[in-house]
């Protein structure tokens, strides 16, 4: 009986990692096929083919996401994203929606922003427990004027799944900068501790 749990145990071990990946793939790569819904009827694969291809959509999507930052590298084409935000910006319900997003993304993506750049050890939620967070920068706005001393901004994420997560600002002398990638930091909190870094 023993044998067949091992056997059992041994091969989810093998196939949902697999599953998991697969499912994944399917969805994101299925998500930016529906990019072929802007191409016209009489050009799309099954139409031109009689069957789809999975995973054109894929590549259209990014070509035209590159397209389009090899347009917005030029002059003329920076000229025209600035005036198309303003445009969006002087739509009411639109501009703050936009701006929002716009902030967060330029965060995040921008090689010269601030978020998810360390990996940090912190005492949450109580001083004798503590979690690894990511450091995202400084506080600002009227807050830093209300923190008396040197003040960080943290991203604590929830496990297993870091998309979502608390927003923490703590006495620099609290935090613990680790000699850990973020990527291995990730691995460590999704995968509950189990999966430890070197």
């Amino acid at each position: 009986m023993s044998l067949i749990r091992k056997c059992f145990l041994t091969g989810l071990l093998v196939l949902v990692p697999l599953a998991i990946t697969a499912w994944v793939l399917n969805l994101v790569i299925g998500t930016l096929d529906q990019s072929l819904l802007f191409v016209p009827e009489r050009w799309q694969p099954h139409t031109l083919f009689g069957f789809d291809i999975p995973g054109l959509g894929a590549i259209l999507t990014l070509l035209i996401v590159f397209i389009v930052g090899l347009l917005a590298n030029n002059l003329i084409g920076n000229f025209v994203l600035r005036q198309w935000e303003r445009l969006l910006n002087r739509i009411p319900v639109v501009s703050s929606l936009y701006g929002s997003v716009k902030q967060v993304s330029d965060t995040l993506f921008s090689s010269s922003g601030n978020a998810f750049r360390k990996a940090v050890l912190i005492p949450y939620p109580h001083a004798d427990s503590y979690t690894i967070g990511f450091l995202t920068g400084v506080p600002g706005g009227d807050v830093k004027n209300h923190l008396v001393g040197d003040y960080v901004s943290v991203y604590v994420p929830t496990t297993p799944n870091p998309t979502s997560g608390f927003f923490l600002m703590l006495a620099r002398d609290k935090v613990v900068e680790l000699d850990m990638t973020v990527d291995a930091a990730l691995k460590y909190i999704v995968s509950m501790g189990v999966v430890a870094p070197d």
